[in-house]
């Protein structure tokens, strides 16, 4: 039987039994170092105990320190303004939010009234308020009224049909305007105001209604059309009517264009021939506008034909011929002579002629 180291290597291999121990000899190296580890934590505390195996260092221990307390507030001595009471019952008060109550929000702040609105009272117009417009573009505006009648100086009320939405500022120059310069007219007729026809007022769109014009005061509820000022007796002061009396009129244009800005009528284009448009458009130099054309009143036609006789009317009277007058006639028709080349018949008696009649084919 041979024996070599080869053979014994081959046969009896020792690589797992020294793989083995050495797993052993770092298992044992890693316990002691571990417990060596705890032993040093309880004096230092190890940055990377991320598991949490080292013991917790000890607190050092903390001492309160001695803090010097305020005397008590004598008994004599006033309160503080600004000391609140003591809540009755441990209940909170109403005015301040509690755990269960939470705080409200703050109301906006209101706005300011305006001095035309403080100035437009009942006794002037009806004309409630109305929220702010934000229309397209710049269309609407502020300080708005509904201006629905105006109260004349004897109580009476104009009403304005429909009612015209408008700034406070144009509703109380129309106001103004028909109170102190329409009311004495309307008298000089033998009558009193009635009713305004509104023929528009706030609308958002351009001048004239024109795609793509210049936004018109209308948008801006800064303007108004009127076509009439209809009285209380049935009579109506059409502006642009040429039936009415010319100084009528004339009373009318000088009062407007004293008082708007902007006045636009018969003659400044044919938008504005049948209602008369006033506004007070804000301008450079304080430069106004005022194109409205006094007619002359309509020429007086007489009639193609004569108006029929009433029944009423006494019969007409037929003119008698006299006596001499009727012998002369006869005489004048006895010389008469005859038709040439006819004989007269009858000792010279003349026959009527009949007209000759045609035939038909």
């Amino acid at each position: 039987m041979s024996f070599s180291l080869p053979d014994f290597r081959r046969k009896w291999s020792c690589r797992g039994y020294m793989s083995a121990g050495a797993a052993m000899v770092t298992a044992a190296l890693g316990l002691s170092l571990v417990l060596t580890e705890r032993a040093e934590a309880r004096k230092h505390t190890s940055p990377l105990d991320i598991f949490g195996i080292a013991a917790p260092r000890p607190r050092v221990a903390v001492h309160p320190a001695k803090i010097p307390l305020p005397r008590p507030r004598p008994e004599e001595a006033p309160k503080a303004p600004d000391e609140a009471p003591p809540e009755a019952d441990g209940k909170p008060s109403p005015d301040k939010p509690g755990a269960d109550k939470p705080a409200e929000a703050a109301p906006p702040p209101q706005k300011p009234v305006s001095a035309c609105r403080l100035a437009l009272t009942e006794e002037i117009a009806i004309a409630p308020s109305i929220p702010d417009i934000r229309g397209p573009g710049a269309c609407g505006g502020e300080d708005l009224v509904r201006l629905e009648a105006i109260v004349l100086p004897d109580k009476r009320k104009v009403t304005v049909k429909p009612a015209a939405i408008l700034r406070c500022t144009m509703a109380s120059a129309i106001a103004d305007w028909l109170r102190k310069d329409m009311v004495p007219l309307a008298t000089s007729l033998g009558s009193t105001i009635g009713e305004l026809d509104n023929f528009d007022s706030f609308e958002c769109r351009g001048r004239n209604r024109v795609v793509g014009a210049m936004l018109s005061e209308h948008g801006k509820a800064n303007a108004i059309d009127i076509r009439a000022i209809k009285l209380t007796n049935g009579q109506s002061i059409g502006l642009t009517d040429r039936t009415m009396s010319r100084e009528v009129r004339e009373r009318v244009l000088h009062s407007v264009c004293a008082r708007f800005s902007t006045v636009l009528g018969p003659g400044s284009d044919w938008y504005h021939e049948d209602h008369i448009h006033l506004d007070l458009a804000q301008r450079r130099n304080d430069y106004r506008i005022c194109q409205l054309n006094v007619w002359d009143p309509l020429p007086q036609v007489a009639p193609l034909l004569p108006a029929e006789r009433p029944e009423e009317a006494p019969p007409r009277e037929v003119a008698a011929k006299p006596e001499a007058q009727e012998g002369a006639d006869d005489k004048a028709a006895e010389k008469a002579p005859a038709p040439a080349g006819k004989p007269a018949a009858d000792g010279g008696k003349s026959q009527p002629h009949k007209p000759a009649t045609k035939k038909r084919r």
